[in-house]
């Protein structure tokens, strides 16, 4: 029987090209689309005849009722899920000041909520299975934050914790959870992806200054191919058993968490400002 992958949010970014390597690599893969309109990619992705067929097309909002009572219903007829990928997100920048409350519970609804109501739908399936992967996808923003990015930092930091509760929950079913926390890649997430509330872009906002400054750091970083991302994912779908929770990932990342775990905050904040603010 050929394992079956669900990702989420698979139209763009790590969602789309995991579930091309995992169709690549045999896998059966369910490729979750918030508009299925956008499969058209998969058609223009340059795939052999045999990986194209592997890939089968899901409508999926995360954040819509009506649309996870539809997804559970197709769940339940298939009947087997192997590994899920909770991919499904975006980022909204800003500052605390001028971020509204409704943006913030925008964020939670797809980066957290989203995850929580996809999982609960897959569960059943995996525990009857008594087998089973979860890989959430989540950024070294969940690890530490940034200035600019606290919506989704808030966001990320709760899935972080999320798994690790989950991934002590299920051990008994069988069950594997796994983070995976990537630093800056090439995805949609840092261009058009990234909503920002128009109080952040008044010229007259007192955080104008720092708004430029994260766009010129930005503009600067060297984002690596997604790519690299998605192939750390299919090897963890191959493997019997994730034996680690956290799977950090991208240029520098490393170094990140090394400093947030040894260093004094007053030091480490002294690093972070220095590198925005010369």
């Amino acid at each position: 029987m050929k394992t079956t992958v669900l990702i989420t949010g698979a139209s763009s970014g790590f969602g789309l090209q995991t579930a091309i390597k995992c169709a690549e690599r045999g896998f059966q893969v369910i490729a979750a689309l918030r508009d299925p309109s956008k499969s058209k990619v998969f058609l223009t992705a340059g795939l052999s005849e045999e990986t194209y067929r592997r890939i089968e097309v899901w409508q999926l909002d995360v954040t819509n009722t009506e649309s996870l009572l539809n997804f559970e219903k197709k769940l339940n007829e298939r009947g087997r899920i192997d590994v899920l990928v909770n991919n499904a997100g975006y980022a909204v920048g800003g500052f605390v000041e001028q971020i509204p409350v409704e943006a913030y519970r925008r964020q939670f609804e797809t980066n957290f909520f989203g995850v929580i109501r996809v999982t609960q739908a897959v569960l059943p399936l995996m525990r009857s299975q008594k087998c089973g992967k979860i890989i959430n996808v989540s950024s070294i923003s969940g690890v530490i934050g940034f200035p600019g990015l606290s919506a989704y930092s808030a966001s990320k930091h709760a899935l972080e914790g999320l798994s690790e509760s989950l991934r002590l929950e299920l051990k008994p079913f069988g069950i594997d959870v796994a983070i995976i926390e990537p630093g800056s890649y090439q995805t949609n997430i840092w261009s058009k992806g990234m909503e920002l509330p128009k109080e952040v872009h008044d010229s007259y906002s007192p955080y104008a200054f720092y708004l430029q400054a994260l766009q010129n750091i930005l503009n600067q970083v060297n984002h690596k191919d997604p790519r690299e991302v998605a192939g750390l994912i299919t090897n963890l779908a191959r493997k019997k058993k994730l034996r680690n929770l956290r799977y950090p990932i991208g240029s520098g990342v490393k170094a990140t968490l090394f400093f947030k775990k040894f260093l004094p905050w007053r030091l480490l904040e002294q690093m972070i400002l220095k590198k925005i603010l010369p």
